[in-house]
């Protein structure tokens, strides 16, 4: 690909201020780690969504999307192609009674405080996710018992050519961190959620008990991309690994945290080969101790 010449092509589309060539995306993770991305493009609006993604299928370009990176892992040599980041420019929402209609970038937190002042219930669980819309309808984002899919009335998504399309919640196919967007190239534009008048008072203790459990047992201080590995069947994550003896197991810039064994940190200058080589000893030590395959809830992206 030649990034100079897709560069000026996408100046066509977007505004000098909304793409850069050669972007560190440790800038867009939360993990703080990452090399370069080819181009990284940043639409204001969906017909610059969809002007973008045609000249990505005319020409044949490998793309990805992403939100405000709270669940990736980008390896040190970057990502190849273009990357669409779906931030500030697409984070609109609104408010009608008991539904919330909002865009793919509008962050969690945000939407649990709109839906607090609205005195709606459901979203309680949801909240302290950090991260956006968009990322967390793809993998059904879910906490302390709930799972987003239980609020979805239906979701807008774009295909690869430009085109969109309407799904419904049973449509969505939700799962355990799982949904029809998952591994798929259909783009969350916006989506519709459903939930329940309550009472202000109890929604907003709910909220502030989850939070005084976050940031009591998470290590929130320090740059992650949240829970790093999925529950297994019949276990915890964190306590498979505390069990092995791994809490607060350094290898250069990343750790077990010593707070939350669940949570692989960055306790410094690491680099995405730190982290994922410690996640591989985690791994590897789960399983000859117990017998059982830790699956990573993060998503690994880029080149080594």
């Amino acid at each position: 690909m030649n990034k100079e010449l897709v560069y000026n092509d996408l100046l066509k589309i977007v505004n000098e201020e909304d793409i850069k060539i050669d972007e560190p995306m440790k800038k867009h993770i939360s993990f703080r780690v990452g090399g370069p991305a080819d181009i990284l493009v940043r639409p204001r609006t969906e017909e610059q969504l969809s002007q973008i993604l045609k000249y990505i299928d005319e020409n044949a370009l490998p793309y990805l999307i992403i939100g405000n990176g709270s669940n990736l892992l980008v390896k040190d040599g970057g990502i190849r192609g273009i990357v669409i980041e779906f931030g500030d420019n697409f984070n609109n929402f609104e408010i009608d009674g008991n539904i919330i209609k909002a865009q793919a970038g509008a962050l969690l937190a945000v939407l649990g405080k709109a839906a607090l002042r609205e005195e709606l219930t459901g979203f309680e669980c949801i909240s302290g996710i950090p991260g956006s819309l968009g990322g967390g309808l793809a993998m059904n984002a879910g906490a302390y018992g709930g799972e987003i899919k239980s609020v979805v009335k239906s979701v807008r998504v774009m295909n690869p050519k430009g085109e969109i399309f309407e799904f419904s919640n049973e449509e969505m196919k939700f799962e355990y961190r799982r949904s029809i967007l998952t591994n798929s190239d259909y783009i969350v534009l916006s989506a519709v959620l459903e939930l329940q008048k309550g009472n202000y008072d109890e929604i907003k203790a709910f909220m502030a008990d989850l939070t005084n459990r976050r940031t009591t047992k998470q290590p929130l201080n320090l740059p992650s991309a949240g829970s790093t590995f999925k529950r297994p069947e019949g276990y915890f994550a964190g306590k498979l690994i505390d069990d092995c003896g791994l809490r607060g197991l350094t290898l250069r810039g990343a750790q077990v945290s010593e707070k939350h064994c669940g949570f692989v940190v960055n306790i410094g200058d690491a680099t995405a080969k730190d982290i994922l080589d410690l996640m591989y000893i985690v791994k590897s030590t789960v399983l000859n101790k117990f017998g059982v395959t830790l699956e990573e809830e993060v998503k690994i992206l880029g080149e080594d």
